[in-house]
């Protein structure tokens, strides 16, 4: 089978068994602990779980992203393009990090397996917690689906609260209040802990603001 048909054969018999009880969290991160369970033979099964964590999300414009890592050459170019017509949209920015805890080989039916986590989340309460249905050879294709989805149920409250509070409102410079608000804050801890400035460099960069905030940074170091 060739791996576009195997990825389309994967995401097909991907279900979300249980899903979180809450959208991503606004103004913070959030912790999904999920467990992924496929069937290796017969009534022999796998359940894999970890944590995926959201950043807490950012507002940003097509003209941020052009200056974020992490992109593909061809994403970078179709960004490229929607900084050259919409510069000034702004939009949501959300950043996982997957980090897997264990594998485990049950010998249950999925069913039965699927069953008895379902009671173990029920007795934990995390609202966050989620059981997928997933393909044992392309199982972080079954996860990357959940994901997705998640981001999809999430955007329009996060977008919503953004817009209530005014973060969305944009200044003559073409920069979101969210962001202005979100380099306060890192300008805030940088100065409690100057391990935090490159972070704040490099947020500024990508707004291409350095050179309007450059002497309040080089101040956090005068102070020191």
């Amino acid at each position: 089978m060739e791996t576009n048909d195997r990825i389309k054969y994967a995401l097909e018999h991907t279900e979300l068994v249980r899903a979180p009880q809450q959208h991503l969290a606004t103004f913070g991160s959030s912790v999904i602990d999920y467990y992924v369970v496929t069937e290796l033979v017969g009534n022999v099964s796998v359940v894999r779980d970890g944590k995926v964590i959201a950043e807490r999300p950012k507002i940003v414009t097509p003209a941020y992203l052009v200056n974020v890592e992490g992109f593909s050459e061809q994403a970078k170019k179709y960004i490229a393009m929607m900084a050259r017509e919409r510069p000034y949209e702004s939009g949501v920015f959300y950043r996982y990090k997957n980090e897997p805890k264990g594998m485990n080989v049950v010998s249950e039916p999925m069913g039965q397996v699927i069953g008895k986590l379902s009671s173990q989340i029920e007795e934990g309460q995390n609202p966050l917690s989620t059981i997928i249905k997933g393909v044992e050879e392309l199982w972080d294709v079954s996860l990357l689906m959940f994901i997705y989805e998640l981001t999809t149920r999430s955007v329009g409250p996060n977008v919503a609260e953004f817009s209530r509070r005014g973060f969305l409102d944009m200044d003559a410079g073409g920069v979101p209040q969210g962001a202005r608000d979100y380099i306060e804050e890192l300008f805030e801890q940088a100065s409690r802990n100057l391990s935090r400035a490159p972070e704040l460099v490099m947020e500024l960069n990508r707004w291409g603001l350095f050179p309007e905030y450059q002497d309040r940074f080089f101040a956090l170091f005068r102070r020191k």
